[in-house]
């Protein structure tokens, strides 16, 4: 992905909306300032409720080898932080439904955090637009030497439950471009399976959100940035 300059007015083919889960503390925060603005914050702030950042791509689908293929679309990137404590729990699943796709945290350092995902996985069948959305699992805090959690025992339940499973370090910017850009690319790959159906597999009889906010008029051609 190449990023785009953020300017005025749509200047963008789709907005897509992300969010990120996961325990307090897994660095959910510190993972999208490294993401969006290249910056990793040591000191630890609580995020209350939902916060989000923004980020403009110039996004190009790629063949099963990687190739690029296609025409450029303008991505424009909504990345939702959301609390990990349970008392806000009741807000931040509203904002699950609006999603089209997730970033599942847990520290590798943290056996607890691990455990964890299953919770977070039946709050996303409960609460999430479909019963299948695309999801990568982000082993977080892999610059630490000390970890609670082999990649293998990390792998193992990312295959159980079907996600794509990544290591990743907010502190060093490891892999967190490559992880949203794996998302980035499922969700872009269902959005063009489903233009030709009227439903989405798993739907629950709600607007899709790769139609009622992605799917956008067309652009201004004399202001493309092409």
């Amino acid at each position: 992905m190449v990023e785009a300059p953020m300017g005025t007015g749509i200047e963008y083919d789709y907005l897509i909306k992300f969010l990120a889960l996961g325990d307090s503390g897994v660095g959910k925060t510190s993972f999208l300032w490294q993401y969006t603005d290249g910056v990793f914050h040591s000191r630890f702030i609580s995020t209350v409720g939902i916060d989000f950042r923004e980020k403009r791509l110039l996004y190009r689908p790629r063949d099963a080898e990687g190739a690029p293929q296609g025409k450029s679309q303008r991505i424009h990137l909504q990345l939702w932080d959301t609390a990990g404590q349970e008392r806000f729990r009741s807000l931040t699943t509203a904002f699950f439904r609006d999603a089209m796709g997730f970033l599942l945290l847990f520290d590798l350092s943290s056996e607890q955090s691990f455990l964890a995902i299953h919770g977070w996985l039946d709050q996303l069948k409960t609460h999430a637009y479909c019963d299948n959305p695309d999801i990568v699992l982000c082993g977080n805090k892999a610059d630490l030497e000390e970890r609670a959690i082999t990649e293998d025992r990390a792998k193992e339940v990312a295959d159980k439950h079907g996600l794509t499973y990544i290591e990743t370090s907010a502190a060093t910017g490891q892999n967190v471009c490559t992880a949203v850009d794996m998302l980035l690319d499922a969700v872009m790959r269902r959005m063009e399976q489903a233009a030709d159906q009227s439903t989405l597999p798993g739907r629950r009889g709600r607007p899709a959100p790769d139609v009622a906010h992605m799917q956008l008029t067309p652009v201004d051609e004399s202001k493309c940035s092409c």
